[in-house]
């Protein structure tokens, strides 16, 4: 059974930078997207950034825009999320995520992807 592990989380300076890594493993699969999400507690799951597998366009929300950078290594079946001049309200709980399902242009709702890692904590202290 494939699943999704983060890695990379932790406790970052505001304005240094930090990069989470998303490794698939238990097998092999094909997605039209991956994208990285993140939630803090009582609020809903915030889409971060996606990219598309094949044409590889990225899309990020406006908060993070210019800060932080989604890439992914076909040959490590990985996916990266780069983030640089972390603010403290980047503090929350990150999940990367596939899409398995047919091709959407920009898939940046949470009910677009259908595979979930287990999150990782990322904490930005002033």
């Amino acid at each position: 059974q494939v699943q999704l592990v983060e890695s990379g989380g932790g406790l970052v300076q505001a304005g240094g930078s930090l990069r989470l890594s998303c490794a698939a493993s238990g097998g092999t699969f094909i997605s039209s997207a991956m994208g990285w999400f993140r939630q803090c507690p009582g609020k809903d799951r915030e889409f971060v950034a996606t990219i598309t597998w094949i044409t590889r366009n990225t899309y990020y929300a406006d908060s993070v825009k210019g800060r932080f950078t989604i890439a992914r290594d076909n040959a490590k079946n990985t996916l990266y999320l780069q983030m640089n001049t972390p603010k403290p309200e980047d503090t929350a709980v990150y999940y990367c995520a596939a899409r398995r399902r047919g091709i959407l242009t920009v898939p940046r709702s949470s009910n677009d992807y259908d595979l979930w890692g287990q999150g990782t904590q990322v904490t930005v202290s002033s």
